[in-house]
């Protein structure tokens, strides 16, 4: 069996190498390896795509020792699972306890903070960019709970279109 899967992986020494690892020593073989490190996203993630062999228990396995070290997988077999979404809060937001905010988005199901920059302006309202990545299909119900937690704190979202 033959499987294509496309990971983010942090651009430093190192992590490729620490990818390609669980291959063989889960009994699957390497085919292809592609390392986009020209494509670097605004959290110095870069995509590789890995083209494996092997039966499917030995390639679920990879799969698995994946999610345990923390990889991003983003697409298996050309079907997409997590979706990358950036979004705006304006506001109070220091104010209105930043830590418990960004626990709520946290504990949204499928959901995880990647990148949380803030710009403040004094005692004046704060701007902070919210990067996401978000289980395939998330996507609406993170919109739908954001607004609620916003709300509750007194700020102003702006999602992406």
């Amino acid at each position: 069996m033959r499987m294509d899967l496309v990971l983010e992986l942090l651009d430093v020494p190192g992590q490729l190498v620490s990818v390609l690892e669980p291959i063989s020593g889960l009994g699957a073989n390497l085919v292809t390896v592609i390392h986009k490190r020209d494509y670097k996203n605004e959290n110095g993630m870069v995509p590789v795509q890995l083209t494996m062999e092997g039966k499917q228990e030995d390639l679920k396995n990879v799969i698995n020792r994946y999610e345990e070290l923390g990889f991003s997988i983003i697409e298996i077999d050309g079907v997409i699972k997590k979706e990358k979404i950036s979004t705006i809060l304006f506001g109070h937001i220091v104010d209105r306890d930043l830590r418990d905010t960004m626990d709520k988005i946290n504990a949204i199901e499928g959901v995880l903070i990647v990148g949380f920059d803030i710009k403040l302006n004094g005692e004046d309202k704060s701007t902070a960019l919210i990067n996401v990545e978000a289980d395939f299909g998330k996507k609406q119900m993170f919109f739908k709970r954001l607004e609620e937690i916003a709300q509750e704190k007194e700020l102003l979202v702006i999602n992406e279109v």
